[in-house]
């Protein structure tokens, strides 16, 4: 019995979630500006637009302030409409974090706002192309293969959060306003 114990004991210690594993990934593969982890309620909410753009130039919380904003609304369909919404609700989570969107309907419209970066950071928008248009979604870490994970609206219907093949993505972009 005892050694069962400590069997399962030390398998827990040497078992690690998937973010984990994306996280140690992120650091060996040398994305140096990459932020794997991501700002709980109480660290991306901002009494002021001063502390907000303070504590974004310190540590980058702002951006990953999208991420939890777009996580509220896993699972649904926050826009009400029936088909092509990504861009819609990347306005919509841009807009409740105090940026303005592009106000377009179309997802490639993301890739000409804000800042172009050369590759993933959690809280950056990802513009991918798609037979019949694009998708756009927001950047929340790395998977164990080195694919970004993504939310976004219009994943299958809802808001969804998943791995993207890394190909498919064109465009990344940071908010600036």
């Amino acid at each position: 019995m005892r050694r069962h114990y400590a069997y399962r004991h030390n398998r827990h210690i040497v078992r690690t979630s998937r973010w984990e594993r994306g996280v140690g990934l992120v650091r060996t593969r040398g994305f140096p500006d990459t932020q794997a982890s991501f700002a709980t309620p109480a660290t991306s909410s901002f009494s002021s637009p001063e502390t907000a753009g303070a504590m974004a130039a310190s540590s980058g919380l702002y951006s990953s302030s999208l991420v939890s904003e777009a996580r509220r609304y896993l699972g649904g369909n926050p826009t009400g409409r029936g088909s092509l919404w990504c861009a819609r609700f990347m306005n919509m989570v841009l807009e409740h974090t105090g940026h303005h969107g592009t106000g377009s309907d179309m997802a490639n419209s993301f890739a000409h706002y804000g800042q172009r970066i050369s590759g993933p950071q959690v809280g950056a928008i990802a513009v991918m192309g798609r037979r019949g248009g694009g998708h756009v979604g927001i950047i929340t870490g790395i998977d164990a293969q080195g694919n970004p994970i993504m939310i976004s609206g219009n994943n299958g219907n809802r808001v969804r959060e998943a791995p993207i093949s890394r190909g498919r993505i064109y465009a990344y972009v940071m908010p600036t306003n």
